[in-house]
Protein backbone atom coordinates (compact mmCIF):
# COMPACT_ATOMS: atom_id res chain seq x y z
CA UNK A 1 0.00 0.00 0.00
CA UNK A 2 1.04 3.92 -1.03
CA UNK A 3 1.73 5.69 2.49
CA UNK A 4 -1.84 7.28 3.62
CA UNK A 5 -2.93 6.67 -0.13
CA UNK A 6 -3.98 3.86 -2.54
CA UNK A 7 -2.50 0.66 -3.29
CA UNK A 8 -1.89 -0.85 -6.36
CA UNK A 9 -5.60 -2.65 -5.82
CA UNK A 10 -7.21 0.45 -5.38
CA UNK A 11 -4.96 2.12 -8.34
CA UNK A 12 -6.71 -1.18 -10.35
CA UNK A 13 -10.41 -0.65 -8.83
CA UNK A 14 -10.19 3.06 -10.53
CA UNK A 15 -8.47 1.65 -14.11
CA UNK A 16 -12.00 -0.25 -13.74
CA UNK A 17 -13.20 3.12 -14.31
CA UNK A 18 -11.60 3.64 -17.27
CA UNK A 19 -11.87 0.27 -19.07
CA UNK A 20 -15.56 0.98 -18.64
CA UNK A 21 -14.95 4.10 -20.23
CA UNK A 22 -13.46 3.04 -22.57
CA UNK A 23 -16.23 0.20 -23.83
CA UNK A 24 -18.64 2.85 -24.64
CA UNK A 25 -16.44 5.15 -26.29
CA UNK A 26 -15.07 2.38 -28.93
CA UNK A 27 -18.33 1.54 -30.06
CA UNK A 28 -20.01 5.23 -30.51
CA UNK A 29 -16.71 6.33 -32.15
CA UNK A 30 -15.58 3.48 -34.48
CA UNK A 31 -18.56 0.94 -35.02
CA UNK A 32 -21.38 3.85 -35.12
CA UNK A 33 -19.55 6.22 -37.92
CA UNK A 34 -18.64 2.91 -40.33
CA UNK A 35 -22.53 2.04 -40.05
CA UNK A 36 -23.60 5.20 -40.86
CA UNK A 37 -21.15 5.40 -43.95
CA UNK A 38 -20.88 1.62 -45.34
CA UNK A 39 -24.38 0.57 -44.46
CA UNK A 40 -26.52 3.85 -44.51
CA UNK A 41 -24.46 5.48 -47.09
CA UNK A 42 -24.39 8.92 -45.87
CA UNK A 43 -21.45 11.48 -46.17
CA UNK A 44 -18.43 10.78 -43.91
CA UNK A 45 -18.53 14.25 -42.67
CA UNK A 46 -21.73 13.20 -40.32
CA UNK A 47 -19.99 11.26 -37.94
CA UNK A 48 -16.95 13.46 -38.09
CA UNK A 49 -19.09 16.23 -36.95
CA UNK A 50 -20.92 13.81 -34.50
CA UNK A 51 -17.37 12.96 -33.04
CA UNK A 52 -16.16 16.33 -33.41
CA UNK A 53 -19.06 17.58 -31.10
CA UNK A 54 -18.22 15.33 -28.12
CA UNK A 55 -14.65 16.21 -28.46
CA UNK A 56 -15.55 19.74 -28.50
CA UNK A 57 -18.03 19.44 -25.34
CA UNK A 58 -14.72 18.05 -23.39
CA UNK A 59 -13.20 21.65 -23.15
CA UNK A 60 -15.14 22.33 -20.08
CA UNK A 61 -12.45 19.08 -18.81
CA UNK A 62 -11.04 21.79 -16.36
CA UNK A 63 -14.78 23.33 -15.41
CA UNK A 64 -15.60 19.86 -14.12
CA UNK A 65 -13.04 19.42 -12.46
CA UNK A 66 -13.23 22.35 -10.44
CA UNK A 67 -16.67 21.32 -9.66
CA UNK A 68 -15.22 18.17 -8.29
CA UNK A 69 -12.56 20.43 -6.27
CA UNK A 70 -15.69 22.27 -4.38
CA UNK A 71 -17.92 19.31 -3.98
CA UNK A 72 -14.42 17.78 -1.92
CA UNK A 73 -15.81 14.29 -3.59
CA UNK A 74 -15.12 12.92 -6.67
CA UNK A 75 -16.94 9.65 -6.73
CA UNK A 76 -20.22 11.13 -7.48
CA UNK A 77 -18.54 12.85 -10.28
CA UNK A 78 -17.14 9.97 -11.73
CA UNK A 79 -20.53 7.90 -11.44
CA UNK A 80 -22.65 10.85 -12.87
CA UNK A 81 -20.10 11.20 -15.51
CA UNK A 82 -20.53 7.60 -16.40
CA UNK A 83 -24.59 7.51 -16.34
CA UNK A 84 -24.19 10.43 -18.59
CA UNK A 85 -21.68 8.60 -20.93
CA UNK A 86 -23.83 5.48 -20.63
CA UNK A 87 -27.26 7.27 -21.57
CA UNK A 88 -25.63 8.74 -24.65
CA UNK A 89 -24.05 5.51 -25.85
CA UNK A 90 -27.82 3.44 -25.56
CA UNK A 91 -28.72 7.26 -27.47
CA UNK A 92 -26.12 7.18 -30.45
CA UNK A 93 -27.04 3.38 -31.23
CA UNK A 94 -31.25 3.62 -30.82
CA UNK A 95 -30.15 7.24 -33.39
CA UNK A 96 -28.08 5.07 -35.75
CA UNK A 97 -30.24 2.50 -36.27
CA UNK A 98 -33.32 5.18 -36.79
CA UNK A 99 -30.81 6.70 -39.94
CA UNK A 100 -32.29 3.84 -42.41
CA UNK A 101 -35.93 4.78 -42.15
CA UNK A 102 -35.94 8.27 -40.93
CA UNK A 103 -32.54 10.44 -41.79
CA UNK A 104 -33.42 13.63 -40.38
CA UNK A 105 -34.76 13.11 -36.78
CA UNK A 106 -32.16 9.96 -36.36
CA UNK A 107 -29.59 12.95 -37.17
CA UNK A 108 -30.67 15.10 -34.59
CA UNK A 109 -31.40 12.68 -31.97
CA UNK A 110 -27.45 11.52 -32.58
CA UNK A 111 -26.44 15.16 -32.06
CA UNK A 112 -27.95 15.32 -28.57
CA UNK A 113 -26.36 12.07 -27.83
CA UNK A 114 -22.85 12.79 -28.40
CA UNK A 115 -23.19 16.07 -26.81
CA UNK A 116 -24.07 13.71 -23.60
CA UNK A 117 -21.17 11.11 -24.62
CA UNK A 118 -18.91 14.39 -24.55
CA UNK A 119 -20.05 15.10 -21.25
CA UNK A 120 -19.74 11.96 -19.83
CA UNK A 121 -16.57 11.14 -20.81
CA UNK A 122 -15.45 14.70 -19.73
CA UNK A 123 -16.93 14.69 -15.96
CA UNK A 124 -15.90 11.20 -15.26
CA UNK A 125 -12.13 11.06 -16.87
CA UNK A 126 -11.21 14.53 -15.20
CA UNK A 127 -12.57 13.64 -12.12
CA UNK A 128 -10.98 9.79 -11.76
CA UNK A 129 -7.45 11.60 -12.73
CA UNK A 130 -8.07 14.14 -10.44
CA UNK A 131 -8.96 11.34 -7.50
CA UNK A 132 -5.61 9.43 -8.69
CA UNK A 133 -3.52 12.76 -8.42
CA UNK A 134 -4.56 12.94 -4.94
CA UNK A 135 -4.70 9.61 -3.65
CA UNK A 136 -1.78 8.27 -5.34
CA UNK A 137 1.48 8.32 -3.37
CA UNK A 138 4.16 10.22 -5.92
CA UNK A 139 5.96 7.56 -6.32
CA UNK A 140 3.64 5.67 -7.76
CA UNK A 141 1.62 8.49 -10.09
CA UNK A 142 3.74 7.17 -13.44
CA UNK A 143 3.19 3.50 -12.73
CA UNK A 144 -1.13 4.47 -12.04
CA UNK A 145 -1.19 6.92 -14.84
CA UNK A 146 0.19 4.00 -17.17
CA UNK A 147 -2.11 1.47 -15.51
CA UNK A 148 -4.88 3.27 -16.16
CA UNK A 149 -4.64 4.47 -19.73
CA UNK A 150 -3.84 0.45 -20.63
CA UNK A 151 -6.77 -0.75 -18.87
CA UNK A 152 -8.73 1.47 -20.74
CA UNK A 153 -7.36 0.12 -23.87
CA UNK A 154 -7.99 -3.28 -22.81
CA UNK A 155 -11.47 -1.81 -22.61
CA UNK A 156 -11.17 -0.63 -26.46
CA UNK A 157 -9.84 -3.95 -27.10
CA UNK A 158 -12.36 -6.38 -25.14
CA UNK A 159 -15.21 -4.32 -26.62
CA UNK A 160 -14.31 -4.32 -30.34
CA UNK A 161 -13.79 -8.15 -30.65
CA UNK A 162 -16.54 -9.15 -28.36
CA UNK A 163 -19.01 -7.14 -30.24
CA UNK A 164 -17.43 -7.67 -33.19
CA UNK A 165 -18.69 -11.14 -32.54
CA UNK A 166 -22.41 -10.61 -31.87
CA UNK A 167 -22.76 -7.53 -34.64
CA UNK A 168 -23.00 -10.25 -37.10
CA UNK A 169 -25.25 -10.98 -39.42
CA UNK A 170 -25.82 -7.07 -38.92
CA UNK A 171 -29.02 -4.98 -38.76
CA UNK A 172 -30.18 -2.38 -37.10
CA UNK A 173 -31.95 -4.11 -34.18
CA UNK A 174 -28.89 -5.86 -33.29
CA UNK A 175 -26.65 -3.15 -32.93
CA UNK A 176 -28.70 -1.00 -30.71
CA UNK A 177 -29.42 -4.44 -28.50
CA UNK A 178 -24.96 -5.04 -28.62
CA UNK A 179 -24.83 -1.31 -27.95
CA UNK A 180 -27.50 -1.45 -25.06
CA UNK A 181 -26.15 -4.02 -23.20
CA UNK A 182 -22.41 -3.06 -23.69
CA UNK A 183 -23.32 0.79 -21.69
CA UNK A 184 -25.51 -0.86 -19.12
CA UNK A 185 -22.85 -3.22 -18.16
CA UNK A 186 -19.92 0.00 -18.37
CA UNK A 187 -22.28 1.38 -16.10
CA UNK A 188 -22.06 -1.00 -13.40
CA UNK A 189 -18.65 -2.38 -13.66
CA UNK A 190 -17.90 1.57 -12.98
CA UNK A 191 -20.47 1.85 -10.34
CA UNK A 192 -18.79 -1.24 -8.69
CA UNK A 193 -15.50 -0.47 -8.96
CA UNK A 194 -15.30 3.21 -7.77
CA UNK A 195 -17.59 2.82 -4.75
CA UNK A 196 -15.90 3.24 -1.46
CA UNK A 197 -12.44 3.52 -2.97
CA UNK A 198 -12.27 7.47 -2.11
CA UNK A 199 -13.52 7.11 1.01
CA UNK A 200 -11.18 4.32 2.52
CA UNK A 201 -7.69 6.06 1.05
CA UNK A 202 -6.05 8.63 3.06
CA UNK A 203 -4.38 11.66 1.55
CA UNK A 204 -1.07 10.80 -0.39
CA UNK A 205 1.64 12.41 1.39
CA UNK A 206 3.10 15.15 -1.11
CA UNK A 207 6.38 14.96 -2.75
CA UNK A 208 8.25 17.53 -1.31
CA UNK A 209 6.77 17.35 2.22
CA UNK A 210 4.85 20.42 2.17
CA UNK A 211 1.97 21.50 0.22
CA UNK A 212 1.74 23.82 -2.73
CA UNK A 213 0.04 26.59 -2.22
CA UNK A 214 -3.46 26.96 -2.80
CA UNK A 215 -4.48 28.88 -6.34
CA UNK A 216 -6.44 32.15 -5.18
CA UNK A 217 -6.13 34.02 -8.53
CA UNK A 218 -9.11 34.09 -11.12
CA UNK A 219 -9.43 31.02 -13.33
CA UNK A 220 -8.31 32.87 -16.50
CA UNK A 221 -5.48 34.89 -14.50
CA UNK A 222 -4.22 31.33 -13.64
CA UNK A 223 -4.66 30.32 -17.23
CA UNK A 224 -2.59 33.08 -18.51
CA UNK A 225 -0.19 32.77 -16.55
CA UNK A 226 0.53 29.24 -17.67
CA UNK A 227 0.37 29.76 -21.42
CA UNK A 228 3.57 32.28 -20.74
CA UNK A 229 5.49 30.02 -19.75
CA UNK A 230 7.65 29.02 -22.66
CA UNK A 231 7.68 25.37 -22.18
CA UNK A 232 3.92 24.54 -20.89
CA UNK A 233 3.23 26.19 -24.15
CA UNK A 234 5.52 24.75 -26.57
CA UNK A 235 4.61 21.21 -25.24
CA UNK A 236 0.93 22.33 -25.75
CA UNK A 237 1.77 23.36 -29.40
CA UNK A 238 2.98 20.05 -29.43
CA UNK A 239 0.14 17.79 -27.74
CA UNK A 240 -2.40 19.77 -30.32
CA UNK A 241 -0.30 18.80 -33.73
CA UNK A 242 0.50 14.85 -32.08
CA UNK A 243 -3.58 14.47 -31.15
CA UNK A 244 -4.82 15.77 -34.42
CA UNK A 245 -2.45 12.91 -36.79
CA UNK A 246 -3.24 10.32 -33.97
CA UNK A 247 -6.98 10.95 -34.11
CA UNK A 248 -7.65 11.72 -37.62
CA UNK A 249 -8.14 7.68 -38.48
CA UNK A 250 -10.32 7.63 -36.24
CA UNK A 251 -13.15 7.75 -38.32
CA UNK A 252 -11.79 6.26 -41.39
CA UNK A 253 -9.79 3.14 -40.97
CA UNK A 254 -13.13 1.02 -40.45
CA UNK A 255 -15.06 2.38 -43.63
CA UNK A 256 -11.79 2.34 -45.48
CA UNK A 257 -11.58 -1.60 -44.72
CA UNK A 258 -15.29 -1.48 -45.73
CA UNK A 259 -14.77 0.10 -49.02
CA UNK A 260 -11.01 -0.96 -50.27
CA UNK A 261 -10.81 -4.76 -48.57
CA UNK A 262 -14.99 -5.96 -49.04
CA UNK A 263 -14.69 -5.89 -44.95
CA UNK A 264 -17.90 -6.49 -43.14
CA UNK A 265 -19.32 -4.58 -39.99
CA UNK A 266 -17.65 -7.57 -37.72
CA UNK A 267 -15.06 -8.08 -39.61
CA UNK A 268 -13.89 -4.33 -39.65
CA UNK A 269 -15.13 -4.34 -35.53
CA UNK A 270 -12.74 -7.14 -35.06
CA UNK A 271 -9.70 -4.51 -37.01
CA UNK A 272 -10.15 -2.21 -34.68
CA UNK A 273 -9.64 -4.72 -31.70
CA UNK A 274 -6.23 -5.88 -33.73
CA UNK A 275 -4.98 -1.94 -34.21
CA UNK A 276 -5.75 -1.82 -30.12
CA UNK A 277 -3.66 -4.87 -29.45
CA UNK A 278 -0.96 -3.33 -30.99
CA UNK A 279 -1.31 -0.32 -29.05
CA UNK A 280 -1.55 -2.54 -26.21
CA UNK A 281 1.84 -3.72 -26.87
CA UNK A 282 3.41 -0.10 -27.90
CA UNK A 283 2.87 0.75 -24.35
CA UNK A 284 4.43 -2.39 -22.81
CA UNK A 285 6.95 -1.93 -24.57
CA UNK A 286 7.49 1.64 -23.78
CA UNK A 287 6.87 0.90 -19.66
CA UNK A 288 9.49 -1.87 -19.91
CA UNK A 289 12.04 -0.95 -22.10
CA UNK A 290 12.24 2.65 -21.52
CA UNK A 291 10.89 3.05 -18.06
CA UNK A 292 13.51 2.74 -15.72
CA UNK A 293 15.24 6.18 -17.82
CA UNK A 294 12.01 7.62 -18.33
CA UNK A 295 12.12 8.48 -14.46
CA UNK A 296 15.62 9.84 -14.20
CA UNK A 297 15.93 11.55 -17.69
CA UNK A 298 13.33 13.42 -19.37
CA UNK A 299 15.48 13.40 -22.71
CA UNK A 300 14.65 9.53 -22.64
CA UNK A 301 10.98 10.29 -22.98
CA UNK A 302 11.13 12.81 -25.27
CA UNK A 303 13.21 10.44 -27.03
CA UNK A 304 10.34 7.80 -27.28
CA UNK A 305 8.01 10.08 -28.02
CA UNK A 306 9.71 11.26 -31.09
CA UNK A 307 10.12 7.61 -32.16
CA UNK A 308 6.59 6.97 -31.56
CA UNK A 309 5.52 9.74 -33.96
CA UNK A 310 7.91 8.49 -36.34
CA UNK A 311 6.86 5.21 -36.11
CA UNK A 312 3.52 6.28 -36.72
CA UNK A 313 4.34 7.99 -39.55
CA UNK A 314 5.86 5.20 -41.06
CA UNK A 315 2.54 2.66 -40.41
CA UNK A 316 0.48 5.34 -41.95
CA UNK A 317 2.61 5.43 -45.10
CA UNK A 318 1.90 1.79 -45.04
CA UNK A 319 -1.97 2.33 -45.03
CA UNK A 320 -1.48 4.95 -47.77
CA UNK A 321 0.25 1.99 -49.83
CA UNK A 322 -2.61 -0.19 -48.51
CA UNK A 323 -5.36 1.73 -50.24
CA UNK A 324 -3.15 2.03 -53.52
CA UNK A 325 -2.73 -1.64 -53.99
CA UNK A 326 -5.62 -3.22 -52.17
CA UNK A 327 -6.30 -6.42 -50.91
CA UNK A 328 -3.32 -8.56 -51.06
CA UNK A 329 -1.85 -5.80 -48.92
CA UNK A 330 -1.52 -7.49 -45.51
CA UNK A 331 -4.10 -4.89 -44.10
CA UNK A 332 -4.12 -6.63 -40.57
CA UNK A 333 -0.10 -6.07 -40.25
CA UNK A 334 -0.26 -2.62 -41.08
CA UNK A 335 -3.11 -1.68 -38.26
CA UNK A 336 -1.51 -3.41 -35.56
CA UNK A 337 1.76 -1.88 -36.29
CA UNK A 338 0.17 1.44 -36.39
CA UNK A 339 -1.64 0.59 -33.42
CA UNK A 340 1.78 -0.46 -31.79
CA UNK A 341 3.68 2.99 -32.76
CA UNK A 342 0.53 5.17 -31.33
CA UNK A 343 0.88 3.15 -28.24
CA UNK A 344 4.34 3.98 -27.89
CA UNK A 345 3.81 7.33 -28.43
CA UNK A 346 1.07 7.90 -26.21
CA UNK A 347 2.54 6.82 -23.14
CA UNK A 348 6.04 8.06 -23.60
CA UNK A 349 3.63 11.38 -24.45
CA UNK A 350 2.00 11.06 -21.26
CA UNK A 351 5.04 10.65 -18.77
CA UNK A 352 6.66 13.55 -20.35
CA UNK A 353 3.28 15.48 -19.34
CA UNK A 354 4.10 14.02 -16.04
CA UNK A 355 7.29 15.83 -16.24
CA UNK A 356 6.85 18.95 -17.44
CA UNK A 357 3.58 19.35 -15.24
CA UNK A 358 5.77 20.38 -12.07
CA UNK A 359 8.09 22.91 -14.19
CA UNK A 360 7.09 26.59 -13.26
CA UNK A 361 5.18 28.47 -10.74
CA UNK A 362 4.11 25.80 -7.87
CA UNK A 363 0.49 25.35 -7.62
CA UNK A 364 -0.63 25.40 -11.43
CA UNK A 365 -0.04 21.51 -12.08
CA UNK A 366 -3.80 20.95 -12.59
CA UNK A 367 -3.87 23.98 -14.82
CA UNK A 368 -1.40 22.88 -16.96
CA UNK A 369 -2.94 19.37 -17.65
CA UNK A 370 -6.15 20.90 -17.98
CA UNK A 371 -4.39 22.98 -20.74
CA UNK A 372 -2.57 20.16 -22.21
CA UNK A 373 -6.38 17.84 -21.74
CA UNK A 374 -7.92 20.73 -23.72
CA UNK A 375 -5.44 20.71 -26.68
CA UNK A 376 -5.73 17.08 -26.97
CA UNK A 377 -9.68 17.60 -26.97
CA UNK A 378 -9.93 19.99 -29.36
CA UNK A 379 -7.24 18.21 -31.82
CA UNK A 380 -9.07 14.85 -30.90
CA UNK A 381 -12.47 16.64 -32.49
CA UNK A 382 -10.94 18.53 -35.38
CA UNK A 383 -9.18 15.56 -36.41
CA UNK A 384 -11.85 13.22 -36.90
CA UNK A 385 -13.68 16.21 -38.80
CA UNK A 386 -10.78 16.74 -41.09
CA UNK A 387 -10.17 13.13 -41.61
CA UNK A 388 -13.55 12.51 -42.93
CA UNK A 389 -14.15 15.62 -44.70
CA UNK A 390 -10.89 14.76 -46.44
CA UNK A 391 -11.89 11.47 -47.53
CA UNK A 392 -15.19 13.18 -48.92
CA UNK A 393 -13.53 16.07 -50.32
CA UNK A 394 -10.52 14.00 -52.17
CA UNK A 395 -12.77 11.58 -53.69
CA UNK A 396 -14.68 14.11 -55.43
CA UNK A 397 -11.33 16.00 -56.64
CA UNK A 398 -9.30 12.02 -57.37
CA UNK A 399 -12.82 10.68 -58.07
CA UNK A 400 -11.17 7.19 -56.39
CA UNK A 401 -12.78 6.55 -52.56
CA UNK A 402 -9.27 4.10 -51.97
CA UNK A 403 -6.96 6.61 -53.64
CA UNK A 404 -9.00 9.59 -51.24
CA UNK A 405 -8.46 7.54 -48.28
CA UNK A 406 -4.57 6.74 -49.12
CA UNK A 407 -3.93 10.81 -49.54
CA UNK A 408 -5.83 11.36 -46.44
CA UNK A 409 -3.36 8.89 -44.83
CA UNK A 410 -0.56 10.37 -46.27
CA UNK A 411 -1.49 13.65 -44.90
CA UNK A 412 -1.43 12.01 -41.23
CA UNK A 413 1.84 10.97 -41.85
CA UNK A 414 3.39 14.18 -42.31
CA UNK A 415 1.62 15.57 -39.43
CA UNK A 416 3.01 12.74 -36.93
CA UNK A 417 6.87 13.77 -38.90
CA UNK A 418 6.02 17.67 -37.74
CA UNK A 419 5.22 16.67 -34.28
CA UNK A 420 8.34 14.64 -34.44
CA UNK A 421 10.44 18.30 -35.23
CA UNK A 422 8.32 19.68 -32.49
CA UNK A 423 10.12 17.61 -29.90
CA UNK A 424 13.99 17.79 -31.54
CA UNK A 425 13.98 21.28 -31.51
CA UNK A 426 11.93 21.52 -28.41
CA UNK A 427 14.08 22.94 -25.77
CA UNK A 428 16.41 25.04 -28.36
CA UNK A 429 17.33 28.47 -26.80
CA UNK A 430 15.58 27.71 -23.59
CA UNK A 431 19.62 28.64 -21.86
CA UNK A 432 19.76 31.88 -23.98
CA UNK A 433 16.18 33.18 -23.58
CA UNK A 434 13.56 33.31 -20.48
CA UNK A 435 11.40 35.91 -21.26
CA UNK A 436 8.64 34.88 -18.67
CA UNK A 437 11.43 33.91 -16.25
CA UNK A 438 9.40 30.62 -15.30
CA UNK A 439 12.70 28.63 -15.66
CA UNK A 440 14.13 30.97 -12.38
CA UNK A 441 15.54 28.77 -9.59
CA UNK A 442 13.22 27.40 -7.00
CA UNK A 443 12.67 29.97 -3.73
CA UNK A 444 12.55 32.98 -6.74
CA UNK A 445 8.90 34.13 -6.01
CA UNK A 446 7.42 30.63 -5.98
CA UNK A 447 8.95 29.12 -9.42
CA UNK A 448 10.93 25.79 -10.26
CA UNK A 449 14.51 25.32 -11.59
CA UNK A 450 14.80 24.22 -14.98
CA UNK A 451 15.14 20.27 -14.78
CA UNK A 452 19.17 20.86 -15.48
CA UNK A 453 19.21 22.90 -12.61
CA UNK A 454 17.92 20.97 -9.86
Amino acid sequence: MSVGGLGWFGIFRLGLVQTALGAVVVLTTSTLNRVMIVEWALPAVLPGLLVGLHYAVQILRPRFGYGSDVAGRRTNWIIGGMFVLASGGVLAAVATAWMATRPGPGIALAFAAFVLIGLGVGASGTSLLALLAKQVDPARRAGAATLVWLMMIVGFVVTAGVAGQFLDPFSPQRLVVVCGITSAAAFVLALVAVIGVERSAGPAAPATGTAAPRVRSPFMTVLREVWSETRARRFTVFVFVSMLAYSAQDLILEPFAGIAFGFTPGESTRLGSVQYMGVLLGMILVGVVGGRTGRTRFGSLRAWTIAGCAASALSLLCLTAAGLAGPPWPLHASVFALGAANGAFAVSAIGMMMSLAGEGRRGREGTRMGLWGAAQAFAFGLGGFLGAAGVDVTRILVGSPTAAYAVVFALQAALFGFAARLLIVFDRRDDDADPEGQLAPAGTDGYLAHPRER
